[in-house]
């Protein structure tokens, strides 16, 4: 593998957790049509790659890495300076830190250095319609900087010290409307109101198939550096609720559950965070949600057949809040095993013997 190259872990990716996941967050922030997906991973052609990171800002589970861009290491560098400037490698200014592209520097990181109140500032952004990562370096950086407005807003009155972007050439017009990407995308995926969910709407749904057993492949937990770094910065020296909007460009969300759910638990085998989780004793299950460990990566709401998880369009931020149940049901003893068993109406026989007893009248009748 070329040093240019980002590493691709597949093992962090939700293509591979759910293989009909459609998050496509690395190919629509990659500019130079170097990212390819199937229904196991992303694949990254070396000869195409200009190495901009991007895809690893993208990402919301970690799965890209680039040797090139170590943002914790930049962090540690900016801590120990009065002034930190960082620019571009592309508009060959000079600065402390050097990205690959602005736009990879993402809003977790923006935001901890406004609120450590570090002067920073980032040199560059005016030579993006020259550059080659520029459209979409242009836009994923807009999206980042409206995030983080969203978190400064959200943590007054605390005083945070905004970043400086020093424009060596006017902005354009047209770059206006790329501070609105992040809504885009917003609208477009998370929330799920396309036009052909509004037309399903109107007829009947038929009954929610399950997930594949095949379909959903497991793997270790794990949490990314964008979402710790989140973790710090949300909260409130007053303690009050630090409440934000969703956000593409955040790594966090607040899952909701509808009435509907089959207990099919897809989206806790799915989950690559652990931010949902299974607890259960002699009588009672629960599915439960974690805060502190989602990282708006979303593949819960795709893998959920009978569509009664959703996005909370806004929710409070505040690190260390405990656990929650999205549903919590009695278990119930199967009259022909005797084995507890949890369904979300009553039943007299678990799934296991209902289906050997299926199986049993589909072979003799």
């Amino acid at each position: 593998m070329s040093i240019a190259t980002p590493e691709f872990r597949a093992s962090h990716c939700v293509r591979y957790r759910y293989r009909y996941s459609e998050c496509a967050r690395c190919l629509d922030a990659c500019p130079h049509d170097a990212i390819s997906l199937s229904d196991t991973r992303a694949t990254i052609d070396a000869d195409r790659c200009r190495n901009c990171a991007l895809c690893v800002s993208a990402c919301r589970t970690g799965a890209f890495s680039a040797a090139n861009f170590k943002p914790i290491d930049m962090l540690r560098q900016a801590i120990k300076s009065e002034r930190f400037s960082i620019a571009c490698a592309p508009s060959g200014h000079a600065a402390e830190a050097i990205v690959p592209c602005l736009g990879a520097l993402d809003a977790s990181l923006l935001a901890y250095l406004e609120k450590r109140k570090l002067p920073t500032t980032l040199r560059g952004a005016s030579h993006c319609a020259a550059c080659a990562h520029g459209a979409t370096g242009a836009a994923q950086l807009a999206a980042n900087l409206e995030a983080v407005a969203e978190l400064r807003a959200a943590a007054a009155p605390d005083a945070w010290l905004p970043i400086d972007i020093v424009r060596d050439i006017p902005a354009t017009p047209d770059e206006a409307p790329r501070f609105a990407s992040g809504r885009r995308h917003l609208f477009r995926r998370l929330l799920r109101r396309s036009v052909d969910e509004v037309a399903a709407a109107v007829e009947p749904k038929p009954a929610a198939e399950p997930v594949p057993d095949k379909a959903i492949r497991p793997g270790a937990y794990a949490l990314t550096e964008q979402r710790e770094l989140l973790q710090i910065v949300a909260g409130r020296k007053d303690g009050q609720p630090f409440r934000v909007a969703v956000h593409e460009a955040l790594p966090a969300l607040d899952i909701t559950i509808a009435a509907g759910c089959t207990v099919c638990e897809a989206c806790f085998r799915v989950c690559p965070t652990g931010a949902i989780s299974i607890t259960e004793n002699p009588g009672d299950w629960a599915l439960m949600f974690q805060r502190d460990r989602c990282v708006g990566c979303a593949v819960c709401l795709e893998v959920c057949q009978p569509r009664v998880l959703d996005a909370a369009a806004s929710f409070d931020l505040t690190p260390d809040q405990p656990a929650r149940p999205l549903i919590s049901l009695a278990k119930q003893r199967c009259k022909r095993c005797d084995r507890f068993f949890v369904s979300p109406r009553p039943e007299e026989t678990c799934r296991v013997c209902s289906d050997d007893q299926d199986a049993f009248t589909a072979i003799y009748g």
